[in-house]
């Protein structure tokens, strides 16, 4: 099975960016779907981008225009580059690997998860 370490969440002002690292052990990434997901407090948790085996992506709505999703597989890590950083984007951001053979948006769909990093933007 795969182990999923996350990385790169801080404080940040409305406006400004971060980029989250979410590393793998245990077995290749792009032998997966990997996903990007986040929870603020008090609601469910909701898909923000996904990236497939073979590197096609897909972003929520909210995310579009604003957020990159890709993978690194020389390093087996895939990365969320975030731009434009809105107060609404505060959330504890998870990575997750999926076994499914398409991209799929639900949680329960994904086997293995990290831990989460913070992402906190001030208005």
């Amino acid at each position: 099975q795969v182990q999923l370490v996350e990385s790169g969440g801080g404080l940040v002002q409305a406006g400004g960016s971060l980029r989250l690292s979410c590393a793998a052990s245990g077995r290749t990434l792009s032998t997966y779907v990997t996903a990007w997901f986040r929870q603020a407090p008090g609601r469910e948790r909701e898909f923000v981008a996904g990236v497939t085996r073979s590197g096609g992506n897909t972003y929520a709505d909210s995310a579009k225009g604003r957020f990159t999703i890709f993978r690194d597989n020389t390093k087996n890590t895939v990365y969320l580059q975030m731009n434009n950083l809105k107060p609404e984007d505060t959330a504890a951001y998870h990575c997750a690997a999926s076994t499914s053979l398409r991209l799929v948006v639900g949680p329960a769909r994904y086997d293995y998860w990290g831990q989460g990093t913070q992402v906190t933007v001030s208005s």
